[in-house]
């Protein structure tokens, strides 16, 4: 019988569940769903004294937008700690772990010398063997494992191949802290043990600690999980990826108008590929996922591309209604007000037209809060560069011909303007762009005739009549 997939996300609370951590998730998240497992969620809270408010309902927030849902309880490391404890008095038991004695001041003058003479400044072992009869006194001690002195420690990982670690290079990890608290190492490895993970897919600044937690799991008498270490996400410019690049919290993706389902694709296709394709479904990315298409490379992070990729959700995949359910709050907070039902109505109908120019939501937002505002509008420098004194006096002359116009649809709106102006010999566009702008304040938007009917004879008319007053007087 095949083992059950079993696989986690375990952020420590810090800060915001940054990009990289969400694509961690996504992977890990991925492969249990493909798989018909399990995905977990635990918070590495051990360190209290990292601890950052709001950074556990950061991570949950971001989690639920994702649409990254767990499987069971969220698994809390600290509430864990007794059990951690208990394991390394276990390894104390087994003659695998020792009561380190050295004071702060011992420890630094090792280190000083190490550094000195060029060799490596992780501890030496100097009290690995020694009685605690010889302890300096006033001296709490540590519980350090007793790490192997000779051989290889092998990871047999899952996107990096075989990786093979001298285990001279890895030192004696401290496991409780003076003050019997449990340190990272111990508690990582206990928790995965405890919670079944059978797979450990995080990223590859993780490897030498995996090396060390093969050590202790061994030690322990567990069997190994599955390993699979992501290279990490870099800028465009392949230096490591900051903030300047994009590593932010995904709150902030959202704020800038990306969709969920969007910022998943393309955190999959940062060092994962299925071919050609780089656009899919969830349920494609759920039936295609596998470790064996992870690269080995680190993958660049592109906004260009992000923001193509929004694009094309917004315009190809999102629901109409699901665009208004999202732009409607970035609407109402820009009008100070809310939408009502008979404006949600509109927006909803004249979706199509705004989505297509679209990269992010506040962009879609911005481009129809003109169907919403109260006169007079306000025009942006192009606009009123349109709105010259030769296209207000035909602003004038169209209001007189529109308000006359007792049929009010696209088709006979068109008709008659495009009729006007063959009349006055002029081009459409001399004809279109005034129009425009006084309608909605700028120089870009849809087609003048459905926005004509969107706003319906009445605004329309004052709308233009605000332009061209001095004309109609």
């Amino acid at each position: 019988m095949t083992k059950k997939v079993i696989t986690r996300f375990a952020p420590s609370p810090t800060g915001f569940l940054h990009i990289g951590g969400a694509r961690t998730a996504l992977f890990n998240w991925l492969f249990a769903r493909h798989h018909g497992g399990e995905f977990h969620l635990r918070i590495e809270d051990t360190d209290r004294k990292r601890l950052t408010e709001g950074a556990v309902e950061a991570i949950y927030d971001g989690m639920s937008w994702l649409g990254l849902t767990h499987d069971g309880e969220v698994v809390s490391q600290y509430e864990q700690r007794a059990r951690h404890v208990d394991i390394a008095n276990e390894l104390l038991a087994s003659g695998k772990a020792y009561h380190c004695y050295c004071s702060p001041e011992e420890l630094k003058e090792m280190r000083e010398t190490a550094r000195a003479e060029g060799r490596s400044m992780g501890y030496d072992g100097r009290r690995r063997d020694r009685a605690p009869a010889e302890a300096p006194e006033g001296v709490k001690p540590v519980v350090r494992f007793k790490s192997p002195n000779e051989g290889e420690t092998v990871i047999r990982d899952q996107v990096q191949g075989d990786v093979t670690v001298a285990n001279t290079q890895l030192d004696d990890m401290i496991l409780l802290r003076a003050d019997g608290s449990p340190t990272y190492m111990l508690s990582v490895v206990v928790d995965d043990h405890d919670m079944g993970v059978t797979h450990v897919i995080r990223g590859d600044d993780h490897l030498t600690n995996a090396a060390r937690q093969a050590q202790l799991i061994l030690a322990i008498g567990w069997a190994l999980p599955i390993y699979a270490h992501i290279p990490l996400i870099h800028g465009p410019d392949g230096a490591k990826l900051s903030k300047r690049h994009g590593a932010l919290g995904v709150e902030a993706y959202r704020e800038m108008g990306y969709l969920p389902d969007a910022l998943k694709n393309y955190l999959l296709r940062l060092g994962w590929a299925h071919g050609d394709d780089e656009i899919m479904s969830e349920q494609q990315a759920i039936e295609w996922f596998g470790l064996d298409a992870i690269g080995k490379s680190p993958s660049r992070f592109d906004f260009t591309k992000l923001e193509n990729l929004n694009g094309y959700y917004i315009r190809e995949v999102a629901s109409n209604e699901t665009l208004v359910d999202i732009c409607r709050p970035v609407i109402e907070k820009a009008l100070t007000r809310q939408l009502t039902e008979d404006e949600i109505t509109l927006l909803l109908s004249a979706m199509d037209e705004f989505k297509p120019r679209a990269k992010n939501i506040n962009d879609l937002a911005a481009s129809t809060v003109f169907l919403f505002v109260s006169r007079p509008l306000s025009f942006i420098p192009k606009a009123e560069k349109i709105l010259s004194d030769e296209a207000k006096n035909i602003l004038a002359d169209i209001t007189g011909l529109l308000e006359k116009n007792s049929v009010w649809d696209a088709d006979t709106l068109e008709a008659e303007i495009k009729a006007f102006s063959e009349t006055q010999e002029l081009k459409l566009g001399k004809i279109a762009q005034p129009i425009r702008a006084a309608l909605t304040g700028s120089n870009v938007s849809p087609g003048i005739f459905d926005i004509l009917v969107w706003l319906g004879k009445e605004e329309s008319l004052a709308r233009i009549t605000d332009v061209a007053k001095e004309y109609t007087d």
